[in-house]
């Protein structure tokens, strides 16, 4: 079976603990506990072929950040995650991206750019437009996400793994051609 390893990332308290958990056990975590570092494994099946997905949950604090150079280098794409709820964790993303494609020197990257608490759209300050414009300057998939009421929770592992065609990166193919089995 092969297995593939995803990083989430973005900015303390957007959710990616959620999102993951939700995920990996279909379960909401409702208190916010920040992370240092959180692993999950997830069998799941992608054109009729088993799949393994290690996923890492990583610290969002500015005191971990020396912790995300090994994540950037060992995962083999990435989950980036801001809240719709939050500017800041939005503008976090350019220099999360830029580290990726420096500590990965290469400008091939799979990622996805998760716009989470969708289900908060009074509280709303980013708005979809610019998660959809900032997905393109990055060249990869897009979607609004809500660990809470589980809205595209379960598509965001599938826009790497699938070949749907808003996904101009996708992970399976990626891994297969750069030797990943």
């Amino acid at each position: 079976m092969r297995e593939y390893k995803i990083v989430v990332l973005g900015s303390g308290g957007v959710g990616k603990s959620a999102l993951t958990v939700q995920f990996v056990q279909g379960i909401f975590v409702e208190k916010y506990d920040p992370t240092i570092e959180d692993s999950y494994r997830k069998q799941v099946e992608v054109d009729g072929q088993q799949c393994m997905l290690e996923i890492l949950d990583t610290a969002g604090t500015e005191q971990f950040t020396a912790m995300r150079d090994l994540y950037m280098k060992n995962g083999q794409g990435f989950v980036l995650v801001y809240s719709i709820t939050a500017q800041s964790t939005f503008n976090d993303l350019q220099d999360l991206r830029e580290q990726i494609l420096r500590v990965k020197d290469t400008d091939d990257v799979p990622m996805v750019l998760v716009g989470n608490k969708c289900d908060l759209e009074d509280e709303r300050v980013v708005g979809k437009d610019q998660g959809v414009n900032l997905a393109r300057q990055f060249n990869c998939a897009f979607m609004e996400t809500s660990a809470k009421a589980k809205i595209n929770v379960n598509d965001v592992s599938s826009r790497f793994l699938t070949g749907q065609p808003q996904c101009a990166q996708l992970l399976l193919p990626y891994l297969l051609s750069h030797g990943y089995y």
